[in-house]
């Protein structure tokens, strides 16, 4: 009994309410935020230093290449 009583108050301290949804959206939002600021600031350090470098602008994609079709089935 002694112990339930000694528990109790470590079970109370543990249920305690967690952050609504729009807490957690907004705090996840900010978050991402962040990160695409930081990767794009990167982005733009890392094309600043290859156009300091003399680099050229990338190169095209290559043109699209055909479908490859497979051989008609004989049905067999």
């Amino acid at each position: 009994m002694r112990a339930a009583l000694l528990l109790l108050p470590l079970l109370l301290a543990a249920c305690g309410e967690e952050p609504k949804f729009d807490d957690r959206y907004e705090k996840a939002t900010s978050e991402i935020d962040t990160r695409a600021k930081a990767m794009d600031a990167d982005i733009a350090a890392a094309d600043k230093a290859a156009r300091d470098a003399g680099e050229a602008e990338p190169k095209p994609l290559p043109a699209e290449a055909p479908p490859a079709t497979a051989p008609k089935s004989s049905g067999e």
